[in-house]
């Protein structure tokens, strides 16, 4: 049994040790910071968490307060192992990067520039993804329940090449303060709680949230996205036959 733990230990350990969350804000009571002990058996007693492994393998800090959302979806397409585009200091090797994932194919569903500026809504996230050869699903928390996410994100969370990044409120799980994006780890179905690879590592660690509380914090209107809900995009890999 502990040889079986002990990788899973060393692959936890690996990305909760980052240094670079030494000055971070602090945790919350209602969430569970993912670099304690209550957070490492939350993940050790997780039945879902396929998604973690290759997410953890491609862990960024958003390069800037408004790539949240770009951060996320690098994570995901190189988690996924997509064909990436070249990359001359990393010639001959590819990577999706926070810079080369955007292009015109991009300022078509959200320009650079508004990008810079706004970061963007749940919509623009799921437009983005859509033009990579992917399945994708948005998900708005006013049209769906807390079950129906709930059910979902597990499922997704538990299968391989298939991933969910949130979109939610911040101060709505007592942080600061509004709209972000991150990529959701792993779920722990005895305590209810989903664990998010916040991708503003510079500001919080990855932390477990109660399903309630995330999907509480999805449930609200975003200014930005014509006062839709936030939400969840579901995103998966193309089973060829």
């Amino acid at each position: 049994m502990l040889l079986r733990v002990l990788p899973v230990v060393i692959s936890v350990l690996g990305v909760l040790a980052a240094p670079v969350w030494a000055e971070t804000l602090p945790v919350p009571p209602s969430l569970v910071d993912a670099d304690t002990d209550a957070g490492e058996h939350l993940f050790l007693e997780s039945d879902a968490r396929q998604a973690y492994f290759p997410l953890a393998a491609n862990f960024l800090t958003q390069k800037n307060q408004s790539y949240c959302g770009v951060a996320s979806m690098v994570m995901v397409l190189n988690a996924l192992q997509l064909p990436a585009p070249p990359v001359p200091e990393f010639a001959p090797y590819r990577t999706f990067t926070q810079d080369n994932v955007l292009d015109e194919r991009t300022d078509a569903v959200l320009p650079r520039d508004i990008l810079l500026k706004k970061g963007m809504t749940l919509d623009q996230l799921g437009g983005l993804l859509a033009l990579q050869p992917l399945n994708v699903e948005v998900r708005h928390a006013g049209d769906v329940t807390l079950d129906e996410f709930r059910a979902k994100a597990w499922e997704y969370l538990g299968q391989k090449d298939r991933f969910v990044i949130i979109n939610y409120l911040r101060i709505a799980m007592g942080q600061e303060r509004g709209g972000h994006i991150s990529p959701l780890g792993a779920y722990d179905a005895k305590a209810d709680r989903f664990l998010i690879l916040d991708v503003a590592r510079y500001k919080y660690p990855p932390v477990w949230v109660t399903a309630s509380d995330l999907f509480d914090a999805m449930n609200t209107p975003d200014a930005d996205n014509a006062n839709k809900t936030r939400g969840y995009v579901l995103i998966a890999k193309p089973i060829i036959h």
